[in-house]
């Protein structure tokens, strides 16, 4: 565990947040959160997960990266 105001111990997480903010939050506006909730959750599972590649895992999907991780398992 790090101590308090560690910049770096959610690095990832606000990586993502960025991106996710860039590539769809600034982009659309949602009348609902219901509306966000149901956009954010179809941006991760099948765009985020599914297609767009990560360095740090090898430029791989994170599906691919989890398939091949359970495999070698």
């Amino acid at each position: 565990m790090s101590r308090k105001g560690n910049c770096y111990d959610n690095a990832c997480i606000e990586s993502f947040h960025s991106v996710i903010k860039k590539e769809l939050i600034y982009l659309e506006k949602f009348k609902t959160r219901d509306q966000a909730r149901k956009r954010i959750f179809e941006y991760i599972t099948c765009f985020y997960n599914a297609k767009r590649i990560h360095s740090t895992i090898g430029y791989l999907t994170p599906n691919e990266y989890e398939r091949m991780y359970r495999k070698e398992a």
